[in-house]
């Protein structure tokens, strides 16, 4: 097998099985109190004998972004893929990006594979599958959709049997788990040189770090990573995004509602507000996160940009060129005006379009800066690391061409 090069990078071939993890809406802190709760034994014992920094994700700190990100080993800006969600300006019509013909890059993943690499691709939510397995000829399917796999659709004829478990609700922390099942199944029968597994946030949306909930899903994960593990594979682990509460002292949201103050000040209809956050699965977050992206007519930019910077819960207020350089993104694919909110706050369209009747916690939410930082772990040490601004999409170059061999 040969040495892969995509988007100015160059990845050495796995010389053992690498299993490359993003784990949604891991924030820093969720294995730190699990490690000081004692609920996670596996991550504690990388202290010593593995490699453990903090990295950058991508902003917007959504999922769909950042994933691509990871497996291209580029920014937005390279790769297109900017949102879940955005303004499509040749259909003047809002759609869901989770379509590859909104890809602009390879992935690592298709590239090992025409390169001779078995791969395997396990991801929690549908949506990103197709995007996950563009031009993949390997094993790639959703824990959501497993007993709908084909192997001429997804390169396996039965997923359901890998595990024994039953198909698992979109909404719940099963989800994830399917898929860390599955990975080890999948490392323990087919044995892939190089396996990408892609949870959910469910659990991250409705639990705190240190919480029990979200102690008892980082001890279903440190199981299933330890036996990745005990079978020989080079593990790392990163997230797309952290996560926050966006919420007042009494637990009550924090929304700037945009679109209600844009038609207040130009009128109904004069602006767009997009929620690059918005996908198929809004019950646990509303479609609100803390990233937006505004439309509106040129005489007005100027204008608007000076009235968000006064408005509360408004962080960053920033025009497309400015925002496009600073987070890395493709300008055709970003609004007039760029929106970041403060730690604890969200931000919305209109108050009547977003359902909060869903939530049976507080509000928990991502998107902004203030989730941007995000672990990169390994379990095994790394060969004289570059002291530099590590970001979520070096995950691969960690694991390919960084880490010692086993011993």
């Amino acid at each position: 097998m040969n040495s892969v090069s995509l988007n100015g990078r160059t990845y050495q071939p796995p010389r053992s099985p690498v299993v490359v993890v993003c784990v949604d809406g891991c924030e820093p802190d969720y294995l730190n109190l699990a490690i000081g709760a004692g609920a996670a034994p596996w991550f504690a014992s990388l202290a010593e004998r593995g490699t453990c920094l903090t990295a950058d994700c991508v902003v917007p700190s959504f999922t769909n972004p950042n994933n691509l990100s990871i497996v291209t080993g580029a920014p937005p800006s390279v790769h297109g893929i900017c949102g879940n969600y955005f303004w499509d300006r040749d259909q003047q019509a809002e759609v869901m990006m989770n379509d590859p013909k909104y890809l602009r890059s390879g992935t690592l993943l298709a590239a090992f594979a025409d390169a001779g690499a078995s791969v395997a691709v396990v991801t929690a939510k549908d949506k990103l599958r197709a995007l996950l397995g563009h031009r993949l000829r390997g094993i790639c399917f959703s824990s959501e959709k497993a007993d709908q796999v084909t192997e001429r659709d997804n390169g396996i004829a039965d997923a359901m049997s890998l595990t024994g478990m039953p198909l698992p609700s979109v909404y719940s922390a099963a989800l994830s788990e399917f898929v860390f099942a599955s990975g080890v199944a999948l490392l323990e029968t087919r044995r892939p040189d190089l396996m990408y597994l892609s949870t959910t946030d469910y659990v991250q949306h409705k639990h705190a770090p240190g919480t029990p909930g979200a102690n008892a899903f980082v001890a279903m994960m440190d199981g299933y990573l330890a036996k990745l593990d005990k079978l020989g594979a080079t593990v790392v682990v990163t997230a797309d995004h952290g996560m926050n509460a966006k919420t007042d002292a009494f637990g009550r949201p924090n929304i700037v509602f945009l679109q209600d103050l844009v038609d207040h000040w130009y009128g109904p209809a004069a602006a767009r507000v997009i929620l690059p956050i918005t996908d198929p699965y809004v019950v646990h977050h509303g479609a609100l996160g803390s990233f937006a992206t505004i439309y509106l007519p040129p005489e007005d930019i100027g204008d608007c940009e000076v009235r968000l910077r006064s408005v509360p819960g408004v962080l960053q207020v920033h025009g497309r060129d400015e925002a496009c350089r600073r987070f890395e993104l493709p300008p055709d694919r970003v609004g007039d005006i760029v929106v970041v909110a403060e730690r604890l706050w969200a931000l919305g369209t209109s108050r009547g379009r977003h359902d909060l009747s869903g939530l049976d916690a507080p509000l928990r939410s991502h998107g902004g800066v203030s989730e941007q930082q995000v672990p990169l772990i390994a379990n095994r040490p790394a060969r004289d690391l570059p002291e530099r601004r590590w970001r979520n999409f070096d995950a691969f170059d960690l694991a390919l061409n960084r880490l010692e061999s086993r011993a």
